[in-house]
């Protein structure tokens, strides 16, 4: 029989705690309310914890794409930053005219490069990019294992030089000999308020971003976008819906090409298969093909 789906305040308090505005301990208190009909705290909690096999769509072994880890300096941030390597098979650059393909940043949310990221990465790879999803948490040994660790470790960090990471990370991938010299960004959460904060440091430099349930760029540095955005909320997030028509005013007023989409019955983090509670299978597949088909009108040459 199939499990009924937990309250939406349950599945709040825990986007509540994954955030940073409430501890552990306030979220495994405010967990035990909703511990009745046979269900227990700690079923509840492993009901909202990422399960990552449950989201891998693409084995890491899959013989469609090559893989590898990729150390990028980062003078301006924390000395360097690792991440996660992905390019179709089919790409062969030992030929003296290797086909290039345009790249994708893939930013993680706010725990770091999990098992969830790096099947994102590989998704892109078999929609004909190459892929680097760097790791925030490189400088303390990278992603632990554990979302809870991964959580404090993040919290914990400079977030001007983790900024200074990614913009590395995100020229390092364009001057790439397997990069047509294009590059895309998206991002879940954190990821996604990065891609916006991208877009107005690399300018020109990054052709499109397609944030997912993110914070918007400071107005004041909107006119530096360049980029092609396509914003990813869920109707159900109430925060970030909150403040989306001051978004969408800068970027009109700024008269950045953007296109916003809402999605109904979707809340914070709706995306992410690998968390059963808030993940939305009809919606993420739809943000999902927009995100394809938007970076492909704004990164490849249009016949």
């Amino acid at each position: 029989m199939e499990r009924k789906k937990l309250p939406a305040e349950a599945v709040d308090l825990y986007s509540q705690f994954i955030h940073g505005e409430i501890g552990r301990r306030d979220f495994l208190d405010g967990v035990k309310k909703f511990a009745v009909g046979g269900l227990t705290t700690t079923a509840i909690v492993e009901a909202l914890m990422p399960n990552y096999a449950l989201g891998q769509q693409i084995r890491k072994d899959d013989e469609r794409i090559k893989v590898s880890y990729e150390t990028v300096p980062s003078p301006d941030g924390h000395g360097y930053i690792k991440g996660y390597f992905v390019r179709p098979f089919s790409q062969d650059t030992r030929t003296a005219t290797p086909t290039k393909l345009p790249g994708v940043i893939v930013i993680h949310e706010n725990r770091g490069l999990n098992p969830h990221t790096e099947d994102v990465a590989r998704r892109f790879a078999l929609e004909n990019f190459i892929a680097f999803a760097p790791d925030a948490l490189s400088p303390v040994g990278g992603y632990p294992g554990d979302d809870f660790r991964g959580g404090e470790l993040f919290a914990k960090q400079d977030a001007a030089k983790r900024t200074q990471d990614f913009v590395a990370a995100a020229r390092w991938l364009k001057a790439r000999p397997e990069c047509s010299g294009k590059i895309a960004s998206t991002g879940f959460c954190f990821g996604g308020g990065l891609s916006n904060t991208l877009a107005t440091i690399l300018g020109p430099d990054l052709a499109a971003a397609a944030p997912f349930y993110g914070a918007a760029a400071k107005p004041e540095d909107v006119p530096k976008i360049k980029a092609a955005i396509l914003i990813h909320h869920g109707a159900l997030d109430k925060n970030l819906m909150a403040n989306y028509p001051a978004q969408e005013a800068e970027l009109k007023k700024n008269k950045i090409k953007y296109e916003g989409r809402i999605y109904p019955n979707s809340v914070h983090g709706f995306f992410n298969d690998a968390t059963p509670e808030r993940y939305n299978k009809v919606t993420a597949e739809e943000a999902w093909t927009r995100t394809i088909a938007w970076f492909n009108q704004h990164t490849r040459d249009q016949a």
